[in-house]
């Protein structure tokens, strides 16, 4: 056995020995797996896994105090002790990322000069409710710190977390922040100096102070949160006149010197995917979007941007927001471990979102409002319908980390349910009274909290997670005209047709058409719709049906969404019949227009049907378009593949957006069978169709693969030799997967060594007569 080496002595400052210990993980996980960019190239799905033991999904401030935090039902182990420790393979993005335009509005982070112009009317001028009830509550809060009388309390190191030296101290800059908040608001709406110049004074304080965030890795969270918030300070006072340039400056030099660091490390090396929650990473990504627009940096604004769209951590929307149900309640990552931190995830979400409305990036309205059908998921789970809470849908939560067990959350967490943050002004404003949308629990949520306050629901951290005072600050007045139901979509599960779609703020009611012609002819199969705003259309005859949603309101009856389209019968999607013989496309004889790419080592050659592709197993793949999946609930995957080499974990075909979220056929797994597998989870949450042995080598054998509702089925040469009756993951879940590859794998597994020819995918489920009429097709 390897002796251990000694463990060098740390002589330097505290800040300095903390960016050791994340210098030092970096090293060591370099050593192991390599650089960061070899880790991505390399990385496979076992060695990807195992490699992130030394951080599991850790915890953090979540609405009740530090030692009633709550678990998941995994128990997993304790985060590492150091600030970073993780492969920093794993969160790196998505090829396909957003550059927005330059040049900022200021100020311009959670408020604009149009709403300070707003809060002025209606607080100075008008005196009115709810703006005024906000106005007296932030007084209320301010008195409490002494209002003028209150000195900051800067610190050199900021200590969250223990390092087994010192003391935590990190509330101190928690109630700085939240005092230079508070008068820097009072100020802008009241125009009085003197608290100008108090959130100067604390600003000043801590920029000419501070020099390293510290203690373990929750000095993330430190970094995130109250970075987001202090730059929002620094953003609103960057007009006056009283604060001189050199420490606007020093003030920005902290932000980007001692803050920022840590947000883009937590996203691109230490907090690994799916390896922390949600709100780790969310807290990262709004301190780096507010430091950008407050230091006029585009490239951290866009890196925030770009993360929230295609990021592969848990901070990424699609892992914050993991399963969409019917009716767009959309499924939260920490749903399954407590509300209090369930709830703080939101409140992340929504800033992030505020931030960038106001420099026109419309994040809460991106991937059909993820965003809305979060918020209004967490809304209703934590409201009351008389004595008891509401219930939501939830879908089994799975992942494993290797060395820290699994996380298997099986239910809504009752642990710090209906926890209130001052959160849901925001959310409610600016679905219902900016967009007129339905937001009926981020509504009701709103109302509950009423006037919000700010550090007013006790001392633990979790108060301060906020800036608050939203009634105050975000109320707008309701909409005056009335918008159509939009967002409406169809899926066919189980032969029938399920719709959903956003509703509209003023609706009562919405009703349902169908017609057998597009654009008209529309006939009502549905009124009286409430709540939830779905549909489920059964007893079709195999068809093509049109649908589309109105609303009824205290005004008559809107106009109709948008028309979605339902394909009951199976039809053919994708044929590539791998016919071509010569060039790097193949045709798609379908007549959809999804004719595929060939790449790297591909040739062609004779097929089980005229030609096929032949894949050298070292770099050859055929890349499909964009989102080629992504309208199918039921379907039918089906191919001819010779297999030239029994190697594991190679792939028929493979689609998805990385390692987070993709699904697979593969002619042997690590247990020696074909198997088929779908995951919204990365490897740990996979539902999977087993063979009972692997497929064989040297002969052309036929596949494919079947999903009709719960049941999945996959058929070897026209015969079934698997089953799974509880799929509950379907294509369209997957989202619009970029990464569409036969022959390739997310991970860096072997490429298929062989041929492939008459690739087909349909709409729906073939049945076991027609897979094997299909099968014997080409015999």
């Amino acid at each position: 056995m390897t002796k251990p080496k000694a463990e060098s002595r740390k002589t330097g400052t505290p800040g300095q020995e903390f960016q050791s210990d994340i210098n030092d993980a970096g090293t060591a996980l370099s050593d192991l797996y390599g650089t960061p960019a070899e880790i991505v190239d390399g990385i496979s799905r076992r060695t990807f896994l195992y490699s992130l033991g030394a951080l599991t999904l850790a915890a953090c401030g979540g609405g009740q105090s530090d030692t009633q935090a709550g678990t998941s039902a995994s128990q997993s182990a304790k985060a590492a002790a150091s600030n970073s420790s993780s492969s920093s393979a794993a969160t790196s993005m998505l090829d396909a990322t957003t550059t927005t335009s330059s040049g900022f509005v200021h100020p311009g982070l959670l408020h604009t000069a149009d709403d300070f112009t707003r809060m002025q009317q209606k607080v100075v001028t008008l005196k009115a409710p709810p703006w005024i009830d906000g106005w007296k509550q932030m007084l209320s809060c301010l008195s409490t710190y002494g209002t003028l009388s209150w000195q900051p309390k800067a610190q050199p190191v900021v200590y969250r977390g223990s390092d087994g030296v010192h003391a935590e101290n990190y509330m101190t800059m928690a109630n700085d922040i939240a005092v230079a908040y508070m008068c820097a608001l009072y100020w802008k709406v009241a125009g009085d100096t003197a608290y100008a110049d108090k959130a100067v004074q604390i600003m000043n304080a801590w920029s000419s102070t501070l020099t390293a965030i510290g203690g373990d890795i929750s000095g993330f969270l430190v970094s995130g949160i109250q970075g987001y918030q202090f730059a929002n300070v620094g953003e609103i006072m960057r007009t006056y006149p009283g604060w001189k340039a050199a420490d606007f400056a020093a003030f920005q030099a902290m932000m980007l010197n001692i803050f920022y660091p840590q947000n883009h490390q937590g996203l691109s090396q230490s907090l690994a995917p799916l390896t922390v929650y949600s709100s780790w990473q969310l807290c990262c990504m709004a301190s780096m979007m507010a430091i950008g627009v407050l230091c006029d940096r585009q490239d951290l604004f866009d890196e925030a941007v770009n993360y929230f769209k295609g990021g592969l951590g848990n901070g990424g929307l699609a892992q914050t927001v993991y399963y969409i149900h019917p009716g767009y309640l959309g499924q939260t990552q920490e749903s399954g471990r407590d509300q209090g931190h369930n709830t703080l995830s939101i409140s992340l979400l929504t800033t992030l979102c505020e931030m960038a409305w106001n420099q026109g990036v419309d994040l809460y309205g991106y991937d059909n409002n993820r965003v809305l059908a979060a918020a209004e998921y967490v809304a209703k789970g934590n409201l009351k319908s008389g004595s008891t809470y509401y219930s939501v849908p939830f879908e089994p939560y799975n992942i494993w980390i290797y060395g820290s067990g699994s996380i298997n959350d099986t239910a809504f967490s009752a642990w710090a349910q209906g926890n209130q943050r001052p959160e849901w002004a925001m959310i409610y404003n600016h679905y219902i009274n900016r967009k007129g949308l339905a937001a009926p629990y981020s509504h009701a949520f709103a109302m509950l909290m009423q006037p919000e306050g700010g550090g007013l629901y006790g001392q633990n951290s979790g108060s301060f997670d906020q800036l608050g005072y939203g009634t105050l600050t975000f109320t707008r007045d309701a909409p005056t005209t009335v918008a159509a139901p939009s967002g409406l979509t169809a899926t066919v599960t189980g032969g029938q047709v399920v719709l959903s779609w956003w509703g509209v703020a003023q609706a009562t009611s919405y009703t349902v058409m169908r017609s057998l012609t597009p654009g008209k002819s529309y006939q009502s199969v549905k009124s009286g719709v409430t709540d939830l705003l779905t549909y489920t259309d059964s007893g079709l005859a195999a068809g093509t049906y049109y649908y589309v949603v109105t609303a009824e309101t205290p005004s008559g009856t809107t106009a109709a969404s948008n028309e979605a389209v339902a394909v009951t019968a199976v039809q053919l999607q994708t044929y590539l019949a791998f016919d071509d013989g010569t060039g790097t496309s193949a045709a798609d004889s379908s007549g959809n227009g999804n004719a595929g790419t060939l790449v790297g080592g591909v040739t062609w050659a004779t097929g089980k049907v005229g030609k096929a592709v032949s894949l050298d197993g070292s770099r050859g793949y055929v890349s499909l378009p964009t989102g080629i999946v992504s309208g199918l609930g039921d379907f039918t995957i089906a191919a001819w593949v010779y297999w030239n080499a029994a190697t594991k974990w190679e792939r028929i075909f493979d689609f998805g957006t990385g390692i987070d979220q993709y699904m697979r056929l593969t002619p042997c797994s690590g247990s020696g069978t074909a198997c088929f597998a779908i995951t919204l989870t990365s490897y740990g949450g996979e539902q999977v169709i087993n063979a009972p042995s692997a497929l064989p080598t040297g002969q052309w054998t036929h596949v494919a693969v079947t999903l009709s509702g719960n049941v999945g089925t996959l058929y070897v040469n026209g015969s079934a030799v698997g089953t799974n009756t509880a799929m509950t993951f379907t294509p369209f879940q997957l989202g619009n997967t970029g990464q569409n590859w036969i022959g390739r794998s997310q991970y860096s597994d072997p490429y298929f060594n062989g041929l492939i020819d008459e690739f087909r995918i349909y709409q729906n489920a073939l049945s076991a007569d027609q897979i094997k009429a299909l099968f014997s097709s080409a015999q």
